[in-house]
């Protein structure tokens, strides 16, 4: 699934947002917040990812980033570099003056969460994927309008503003 909005602020605006692995959480009723493993920050780098679901809980996922292309792209494997549960990305292009920010989900081909949940009702999977991914586009549809609005009202700033802003705006996104 996919969330794309169009900002009204260049990519370098936009790039310490989507860079931020805990900006999301700001935004997202699942994502609650990630810590890195390491010092690196770059492809190959790890992280872990802390998500609750009423469904299942509180439940930590690794993760690890398999693109980090300056201004234009941020993405990361979940669970298993080979064999992922999913790949999240964001991608960043120059419109007009402003940025167009992509951020998309593709689930497996590994196993996830959801797989356990089809095999426990492997006749109601059409209807668990579907809702999935409904809650999985909601929540990215919320992420990029939330970044839109930070990265509108703080274009040019640093990271450390631009998470107190988050701070103070995110009654009002």
């Amino acid at each position: 699934t996919i969330a794309e909005v169009d900002i009204d602020a260049p990519p370098a605006a936009v790039w310490p947002l989507v860079t931020d692995i805990n900006m999301s959480a700001q935004f997202s009723e699942e994502f609650q917040g990630a810590e890195w493993v390491g010092e690196e920050r770059g492809v190959g780098a790890s992280f872990v990812g802390t998500n609750f679901h009423p469904s299942i809980g509180e439940f930590k996922v690794p993760s690890f980033i398999d693109a980090r292309d300056e201004k234009a792209a941020f993405g990361w494997r979940t669970s298993d570099v080979d064999n992922p549960g999913a790949r999240w990305r964001f991608d960043l292009e120059p419109h007009g003056s402003g940025t167009r920010l992509r951020y998309s989900v593709t689930l497996g081909p590994g196993p996830s969460g959801i797989t356990m949940v089809i095999d426990s009702m492997p006749d109601k999977e059409g209807r668990i994927l579907y809702r999935r991914i409904a809650e999985h586009h909601e929540s990215m549809r919320n992420v990029v309008d939330g970044i839109k609005v930070l990265a509108t009202r703080m274009d040019g700033a640093d990271a450390k503003t631009l998470r107190d802003a988050v701070d103070r705006f995110k009654d009002k996104l």
